[in-house]
């Protein structure tokens, strides 16, 4: 404690600090992890978190688990499961669209239990979108149920959310035992039900039916105009077009076929594929580069000689826009001359809300269509000197890696089934699991350590920093001391229940994170005081930290499907506050069943 602080008044000023910090989430003029991390500043240098506890905080096993689920989320996505999983359900939806629904709700349920529920919620969206038109509805009727059934899911294991994982933690340095990794199961499973049921009655009647912002594409689902030229080393030769498993994956449509010249569009399926034909098609930027990734397929289109001296190693891939350019009007690759000029391979074209084509070469390109381009950097730096191209940004979509899937869904499986057993810790056999599936080729390092939410990875340590100086300083003492007079006589299902409805609302004013880890010691003090036992208390605090649904801004799913959607502030309300109340309700009512008072 520094001199000018006496033990005293210690507790006061981080009551206060903890107001103002409160306040600054609240504000939103910076973000939640710059507050979190000024916050935990400012304890350290008034001596309110001893120096000798600040490295306290970063033992704990909560952030350590929370990053490797990040990078095992990264894995499914980067092997192409989750993407299989949504074009499943994609392919369901035309031809028995409520069967599909069903398929939907239960995919969503399911892989937000085990996986963080921002990935799952991200492929899914553009497969609502899909399922809404099929169902012949607007997306808004699905996209928020598509944010609150990941919610649900989430609650169903410890794994679920980061806020789980996090709580868990906290709570054990409070001398509780460490959750089990389904141990909230049975509460999470009251919560799915009540708040399915919830929705199927509520959404009809508070949900907008708008059309949303269904014409925006991100680089993951933008479909470019391609050709893939055969040659003897495919497997797929002598074989008819529909049965070759490389050109069926949802994200590729077939549009023709170029044998000898010859271009054929007509009856394609009954076309086998011969060395030398050129397939048109369409695909998404992923499922593009696993086609140029695969053995005895060339994509794309380059007039003119491959540089020489030049290893698959130096090349890189980068999408460009094409400028109105020194030459005026229209062009095809031809007359651009990318090969020729700059050595430069054409993988895809794509224009915005129409269908580039007819086929690669003889598209003639428009200012503001995109490029999807391979070649050395010195040939896209020349490219950006020309004036006819402006080189955007390098590609963030990868190719599949469909082949170690089994490898990543194994890893994961691992952990789980491992720590339902408490063979050891999850935080070990997470990383375990992450050095595997890094080990095995599943995900690059580069990415796995993309995958990792940096700005809640910071914002948990400096908020255990935080918490830990609210606890040395006797100010969570004080608060547990303040109220016990208040609650005392209280039966415990009422006490229960104002934890709750206290953690519900400041989560959907304040980051979870923060809520959790400052009403997780404030719950297992006043369950104390009270003589009852802490661990459905903190259940309480989980729950209500993780069922957030009033706002757009209290949880991340609900901010993915508001833009999505196009939604206002206002839709979250009309439906987000009936659902708090009766997830609410559920909740506190089902903890005791399981968590004993």
């Amino acid at each position: 404690m520094t001199d000018f602080i006496s033990a005293d008044m210690a507790p006061l000023v981080a009551l206060g600090l903890l107001v103002v910090m409160l306040a600054a989430f609240i504000w939103e003029k910076y973000p939640p992890e710059v507050t979190a991390a000024v916050a935990a500043g400012v304890f350290i240098v008034l001596g309110l978190t001893p120096t000798d506890q600040v490295l306290g905080a970063f033992s704990n096993e909560a952030p350590i688990t929370i990053a490797a689920m990040f990078v095992l989320s990264g894995a499914l996505v980067r092997t192409g499961l989750l993407e299989a999983l949504s074009n499943g359900i994609v392919g369901l939806a035309e031809k028995r669209p409520m069967m599909a629904a069903a398929a939907f709700v239960t995919a969503t349920v399911v892989g937000s239990a085990f996986v963080n529920n921002t990935p799952v919620v991200l492929v899914l969206i553009p497969v609502v979108i899909r399922l809404a038109q099929s169902l012949d509805m607007a997306p808004t009727r699905l996209l928020i149920p598509l944010s609150y059934v990941a919610i649900m899911g989430g609650t169903l294991t410890l794994i679920g959310t980061s806020t789980n994982i996090l709580i868990s933690g906290v709570a054990t340095q409070q001398g509780l035992e460490p959750f089990g990794i389904f141990e909230i199961a049975p509460v999470g499973a009251v919560v799915v039900g009540t708040g399915l049921v919830a929705l199927l009655v509520l959404g009809p009647l508070l949900l907008p039916a708008r059309g949303g912002d269904t014409d925006g594409e991100d680089e993951r689902n933008t479909t470019y105009l391609t050709e893939v030229r055969v040659t003897d080393k495919f497997t797929g030769i002598d074989k008819p077009v529909p049965e070759i498993g490389t050109f069926g994956h949802a994200g590729v449509q077939v549009t023709g076929i170029r044998q000898g010249g010859t271009l054929r569009r007509d009856n394609l399926a009954d076309h086998v594929l011969k060395v030398g034909d050129e397939v048109i098609l369409r695909a998404t930027m992923s499922e593009l580069l696993t086609l140029h990734a695969a053995t005895g397929l060339v994509v794309g289109y380059r007039r003119g000689a491959a540089p020489t001296g030049v290893s698959d190693g130096d090349l890189m891939v980068a999408e460009a826009v094409v400028t109105a350019g020194r030459r005026g009007g229209s062009q095809t690759l031809d007359q651009m001359s990318l090969g020729t000029r700059h050595g430069m391979r054409v993988l895809g074209a794509h224009r915005h809300g129409h269908q580039i084509g007819p086929d690669l070469r003889t598209v003639t390109l428009r200012a503001a269509d995109s490029l999807l381009l391979e070649g050395t950097p010195s040939a896209f730096q020349q490219l950006s000197s020309a004036g006819d191209l402006m080189t955007v940004s390098l590609s963030q979509g990868r190719a599949y890696r469909r082949a170690r899937a089994p490898l990543a869904l194994v890893s994961l499986l691992a952990v789980i089934g491992l720590a339902a057993f408490n063979v050891a810790p999850i935080a070990v056999l997470a990383l375990v699991a992450v050095a595997f599936i890094l080990l095995m080729r599943c995900i690059d390092s580069d990415e796995a350590w993309g995958a990792i939410d940096a700005q809640i990875i910071v914002l948990i340590f400096a908020m255990l920093i935080v918490g830990i100086g609210l606890q040395q300083t006797g100010a969570v003492q004080l608060i547990v001391e303040t109220l016990a007079p208040f609650l005392d006589g209280l039966p415990p299902i009422l006490l229960l229940a104002a934890l709750y409805a206290v953690t519900s609302i400041l989560t959907e004013m304040v980051t979870n994170s923060a809520v959790a880890v400052i009403l997780t010691p404030i719950a297992v003090g006043l369950a104390t005081q009270a003589g009852f036992d802490p661990r459905p208390f903190v259940v309480a605090v989980m729950f209500g930290a993780s069922a957030s649904f009033a706002t757009p801004i209290g949880y991340q799913t609900n901010t993915l499907v508001y833009g999505a959607g196009d939604y206002r502030f206002s839709d979250f309300l009309k439906i987000g506050i009936p659902m708090n109340v009766i997830v609410g309700a559920a909740s506190v009512l089902a903890i005791p069943l399981f968590f004993p008072f």
